[in-house]
């Protein structure tokens, strides 16, 4: 991939795992447009999955332990499929997390896909280097954690990487990029280092092409998904909300829209929000590529949907990178029963009443779905601050986590004896008792993480 000055395109079409998978289409096709439009053969498009959280991490680490083919993004076929030999005949690459806990199997996933589409073999590239988990690593994991890392029983650990081995490999002549926990804006840095050719030390660039990376990352979000409040913030056609589009310059300054003939909008307000979206610091986001400072950052609409970002600058990055250790945290037992009717709220929390005296070993969460949930806490104080009312359609659940699944699966018992040993009217039970994982976030010097990228060999796809 050669450097140059002309127009980057990023259009991104999903925003966790888990997303729709229709979004990628009108992408797709609006970058199709956008490059005719350009008539610029120097330019540049690309297409992004960011589908990856510790939360879905931490389900894909419970996959591969069932199954070591297993680990990937699950929707990676309905997502990719109906649009990887559009991509491919048009040369816009594709950047993705969708690796998850198992990289290389998310990249023979794409290889066999292509196999069933009659396409060329695609050049794949997988990233490697997030992973900390095997024995290696211990001794940098126990400087960070010290002496609790010795009990706990870790599934997996992950340093969240940067950009510099998804550049590498596009460099290298990737066309699908394939990464597990990098950095979400990290998958639109990328892209950039390797279009512009910018160094690695480039502080004000990477950072403003960081900010476009995170304005990108949750998909739907800046173009009004997520952002929608009726009367205050109206969305048109949120049903068809679109999907955000940038287009970069040299200089990593950025304009964001989104795809033609979708829904939703793309402005000053949508824009601002998104940018604000968990930075712990607007002058310190802190990413594994560089400290970015939106301090002064301005937008500016420029036209229907499209808002220009400036102002944005950059500082050198951290020394260190953060990993997230996950470890096994037992059992999650939840419970749910339902009330109707006159009196339906005094019935459900005399349920509730029941269940305490019933499991004294189990530290219990309460929730009257319909009086209080979200605002409560798992120690039930609001709850029990709260005068009873008189609500007559609730939902009562319960929940708690225990180290012995034998102790958890009471919980599920005793919700359901409450057909009849409970309360009058009491009906639609459902329990469920999920493995849990924990999460310890900790940091570790960058020079503990080896990163780069290997490209899948042909007939990778077996």
């Amino acid at each position: 991939m050669t450097p140059s000055s002309a127009p980057l395109l990023i259009g991104c079409a999903a925003g966790f795992s888990g997303d729709r998978v229709d979004a990628a289409g009108p992408v797709v096709d609006s970058l199709i447009e956008r490059l005719a439009a350009l008539a610029d053969p120097r330019a540049s498009a690309f297409l992004m999955f960011e589908t990856l959280a510790e939360r879905t991490l931490a389900l894909a680490q419970l996959r591969r332990r069932a199954d070591p083919a297993q680990g990937c993004e699950p929707l990676l076929d309905a997502m990719l499929r109906p649009v990887l030999a559009r991509c491919l005949a048009h040369g816009i690459r594709i950047v993705s997390n969708f690796g998850a806990a198992n990289p290389p199997g998310a990249a023979r996933q794409i290889a066999r896909m292509a196999a069933e589409l009659g396409l060329a073999a695609p050049r794949i590239a997988i990233v490697h280097g997030d992973d900390l988990s095997g024995p290696e690593h211990r001794a940098v994991l126990r400087e960070a954690l010290g002496a609790q890392l010795e009990s706990l029983r870790i599934v997996s650990a992950n340093a969240y990487v940067g950009a510099e081995p998804i550049a590498a490999a596009l460099v290298a002549g990737a066309q699908i990029v394939v990464a597990g926990r990098v950095a979400d804006p990290s998958l639109a840095v990328g892209p950039a280092l390797a279009h512009f050719g910018w160094a690695h030390d480039d502080w004000h660039r990477l950072a403003r092409a960081t900010m476009a990376g995170h304005l990108l990352e949750c998909g739907a979000q800046v173009c009004g998904g997520y952002f929608a409040d009726p009367g205050y913030k109206d969305v048109p056609d949120l049903h068809a909300v679109g999907f955000p589009i940038v287009e970069m310059d040299a200089d990593g300054g950025c304009i964001v829209g989104k795809a033609r003939g979708t829904g939703g909008l793309v402005s000053t307000a949508s824009v601002t929000e998104q940018l604000l979206y968990e930075v712990h610091d607007p002058a310190a986001y802190l990413t594994p590529d560089v400290t970015a400072d939106i301090g002064q950052a301005t937008v500016q609409a420029v036209g229907p949907d499209r808002v220009r970002l400036r102002g944005v600058r950059g500082h050198a990055r951290p020394a260190m990178l953060k990993v997230n250790v996950c470890h096994e945290g037992g059992w999650l037992a939840e419970g749910e029963i339902s009330y109707a009717g006159p009196g339906a709220e005094a019935r459900a929390r005399l349920a509730a009443q029941v269940l305490r005296r019933r499991l004294p070993a189990l530290d219990l969460r309460i929730d009257l779905i319909g009086v209080l949930s979200i605002l409560g806490d798992d120690a039930g104080r609001l709850l029990r601050a709260t005068p009873p009312g008189d609500a007559r359609d609730v939902r009562l659940r319960i929940a708690a986590i225990h180290a012995d699944r034998a102790q958890a699966e009471h919980l599920g018992r005793e919700v359901t004896a409450l057909y009849t040993c409970g309360p009058a009217g009491g009906g639609g039970v459902r329990t469920a008792l999920t493995p849990r994982l924990a999460t310890l976030s900790c940091l570790v010097p960058r020079s503990a993480v080896a990163t780069g990228f290997q490209l899948l060999p042909e007939g990778g796809a077996a």
